[in-house]
């Protein structure tokens, strides 16, 4: 024993398991720092004592029938893996533990003892372990492992496949075989990194591939350390971004043609990004415009304030809200401003994006039909379908004696004569889509009547539902007093004609009656003459 402690004694302090060696009579001539730690006894209580000491009473003869065995066929083995086996603390508690013996070339007997509780964390560690070596085997990124110096010690299967080289070729050779010329200095920039126990994220550059064509990789390097916390090398993870630029030139191309003005927005309200019509509008270039405060840009800050502020702390998108932008010379734009969320993986918001788009110009052809709709004589409704008014003209205002204000939102109907005759006609025009010179007479707030004559059309969506219904109501109260003023002469006409013609068929009775007696006076005269006799002689 004494051989065996000079021997193996600073080798097996270093091993982080309990360790005792006894003879073949099994007394105990070693015992390490881990033993002395498990079993709560310091090394000169145990040297010179029985194996026994560290056994339970009730397990010796289990220990010494297991021990005889070994001794007939000394080799290395486990005890208690098909029995629970217990070890004595010198408190007296016992614990389960699993022992393994093995024999020296000095005839003594080493005990390997290993708590189970021990042992099951190993095997967590082991599962743990075996789980992320799977992991790094099937990953489709490349995971290099290498020393601080930069050579390889790692290649995984993604590595293999995104750069060309097999493990076999790459392992033992320098990282810097990756790097293009030009990049060698970030190589040991990250290098330096690394050692101040830093790590490097997603950090974009250019490597090589083993037939020399370049991609475009994203990195990230974090340091590996010894269990004394020193780093003693690096674990690398590198993303292939080819396919991933690509499509972001893509969507960026389409971002920077895009004639609204796109803005992305962090939770403190400052501008992370900005396409070329956002610059154009404000007259700001990008890079000032990134972390200045996007609702600075607009006539009124609060505003834009509280639309993205809604946007955040409700989560859900807005869209079409009016607000003014302020370019740096001045001008001013109108705009329509919508926002939605972006999520991160997980779900949290990250930022807004807002679109932005100028509306001016339909703002100035709104206002030029707005004015040939207020000069219009008609009076112009619009009602939806419910029969409420939405809009109208000041020619409206002026027939029903009723401010714009009060007139949007009310039933269009009340304002006629016969309320049901006026529901009628919006209610054909939601159903056959139009009326045509339907009479109704408006009645103003004053008692006052005007007749007029409506046609209206349905109004729709890009999917073809109706909206609403334009309505235009021409005043036709004068040429329906001229007609009635026409009738009431041409009636008095007829009148006087049926008068006239009554008065002529009496004068030419009379006349008629003055012909046939001058007939028959004449006839009696022939008379007379034929017999000698003249007209005077008869009286």
């Amino acid at each position: 024993m004494v051989a065996m402690a000079t021997t193996f004694e600073s080798l097996l302090e270093a091993v982080p398991d309990a360790l005792v060696g006894m003879d073949t009579s099994g007394v105990i001539g070693f015992v390490n720092h881990q033993g002395e730690l498990l079993f709560g006894c310091e090394r000169d209580d145990l040297v010179g004592k029985h194996i026994e000491t560290l056994v339970p009473e009730g397990l010796w003869q289990v220990y010494l029938a297991t021990r005889k065995d070994y001794f007939a066929d000394p080799r290395s083995r486990a005890l208690g893996l098909d029995l629970e086996l217990r070890g004595r603390h010198r408190d007296g508690s016992e614990f389960p533990v699993i022992i393994r013996l093995s024999g020296l070339d000095t005839g003594d007997v080493l005990l390997e003892f290993a708590p189970i509780c021990e042992l099951a964390r190993r095997k967590r560690a082991f599962d743990k372990a075996q789980q992320m070596t799977a992991i790094v085997e099937n990953s489709e990124d490349g995971i290099i492992g290498k020393t601080l110096g930069g050579t390889v010690l790692s290649w995984n299967a993604g590595a293999e496949r995104m750069f060309g080289y097999s493990s076999m070729e790459i392992i033992g050779r320098s990282i810097d075989l990756l790097a293009p010329a030009d990049r060698a200095g970030e190589i040991d920039a990250m290098s330096d990194r690394i050692t101040s126990g830093k790590s490097v994220d997603h950090f974009e550059t250019i490597r090589l591939r083993k037939d020399g064509s370049a991609m475009r990789v994203s990195i990230s390097e974090c340091p590996i350390r010894d269990e004394d916390g020193v780093v003693v090398g690096s674990s690398t993870i590198a993303r292939d971004m080819t396919e991933a630029r690509r499509a972001y030139e893509a969507s960026r191309a389409m971002i920077e043609a895009s004639q609204d003005s796109l803005v992305s927005i962090g939770p403190d309200g400052k501008i992370t990004d900005a396409n070329a019509a956002t610059v154009t509008v404000t007259g700001v270039p990008r890079h000032e415009l990134i972390g200045t405060d996007f609702s600075n840009y607009f006539t009124d800050p609060a505003k834009a304030h509280e639309i993205y502020q809604r946007v955040f702390t409700q989560e859900v998108a807005v869209d079409d809200y009016a607000l003014t932008i302020r370019h740096r010379d001045g001008t001013l734009t109108d705009v329509k401003y919508g926002g939605s969320v972006h999520r991160g993986t997980g779900g949290d918001v990250l930022a807004v994006f807002a679109a932005v788009r100028d509306v001016s110009k339909l703002t100035e052809a709104y206002e030029a039909a707005r004015s040939m709709i207020e000069s219009s004589l008609d009076s112009l409704v619009a009602i939806n379908p419910d029969g409420l008014i939405t809009d109208v003209n000041e020619a409206t205002v002026r027939v029903t004696g009723v401010s714009r204000d009060e007139l949007i939102g009310t039933a269009f109907s009340d304002y006629f004569t016969d309320p049901a005759r006026a529901e009628r006609v919006y209610q054909l025009v939601f159903h056959e889509g139009m009326a045509v010179d339907y009479p109704l007479s408006i009645r103003h707030r004053d008692g006052r009547l005007t007749e007029v004559l409506y046609n209206a059309s349905a109004y729709r969506d890009a999917d073809g539902n109706v909206l609403g219904a334009f309505a235009a109501a021409r005043d036709v109260t004068k040429q329906m007093q001229a007609q009635r003023r026409n009738a009431e002469q041409q009636n008095k006409e007829r009148e006087q004609l049926l008068e006239l013609q009554a008065f002529q068929r009496l004068t030419v009775g009379r006349e008629l009656k003055m012909t046939e007696i001058k007939k028959e006076n004449e006839r009696l005269r022939g008379l007379l003459a034929d017999g000698g006799v003249e007209p005077s002689d008869q009286r």
